[in-house]
């Protein structure tokens, strides 16, 4: 039990430091931002230069981990967040959930790259045709826990029922912006850092057609979110 208790104090002291160390210091929020667009557009086009890929890479990010991006993104096998981004190892801290659905291990994942990694970006990414979304827009119900998605997508496909254009195309974009209010409020980490203009969340949606990350604009996050 003292051994139990001395770790469970020295992950609590070497976590605080680090977070004293690191808070807020890697890449700004916008060339975050516009490392992911370039390296979209690089995949989009077929120029992918797939950086940070090398054995003196893997040797470099054995030592330590510095991402310059959070991703929240959809399990979806056709989204992988490094190639559809056109980047390579240690760049970005990825979490991945069917609909981008966070639950509690999801938000100390976020607050860990957040605090102690010292992320000033977080992307919410969704995707075309996002089947757990598409499965939150039917009534039909759905087996085991794949009820805890769906019942924390409805919202979104509630939004936008009577909107018009294609109901499962609105339905995706409203559950990403409604995960990104979700993630600006959440406390007691994420808020603070947001609201004090030190961490940027965005959204996102990725054509699984085109290979086009699309980012959503703040006056549509705004409206949907009303």
């Amino acid at each position: 039990m003292k051994v139990i208790k001395f770790l469970s104090s020295f992950l609590i002291i070497t976590i605080s430091s680090q977070m004293f160390a690191q808070s807020n210091s890697g890449v700004p929020a916008k060339e975050a931002l516009q490392r992911l667009v370039e390296g979209n557009l690089r995949f989009v086009h077929g120029k992918s230069i797939r950086p940070n890929q090398s054995v003196e890479r893997i040797k470099e990010v054995s030592k330590k981990q510095n991402p310059f991006a959070t991703i929240v993104g959809c399990s979806d096998s056709r989204v992988p967040n490094e190639i559809v981004f056109d980047q390579g190892l240690g760049d970005l801290f990825i979490l991945r959930t069917a609909g981008q659905v966070s639950t509690y291990a999801s938000w100390g994942s976020i607050e860990f790259s957040v605090a102690v990694l010292g992320v000033n970006l977080i992307v919410v990414l969704g995707h075309s045709s996002c089947g757990a979304v598409g499965a939150a827009c039917k009534a039909d119900e759905v087996p085991g826990h794949i009820i805890a998605l769906t019942n924390a997508i409805k919202p979104a496909a509630e939004k936008v029922k009577h909107m018009d254009g294609d109901f499962l195309d609105n339905a995706v974009k409203a559950n990403v912006a409604l995960q990104v209010v979700s993630l600006r409020k959440l406390d007691p980490i994420i808020s603070k850092y947001y609201n004090k203009g030190q961490l940027q969340i965005v959204g996102a949606v990725y054509d699984l057609e085109t290979g086009k990350v699309n980012f959503l604009s703040e006056d549509y996050i705004t409206s949907i979110t009303k």
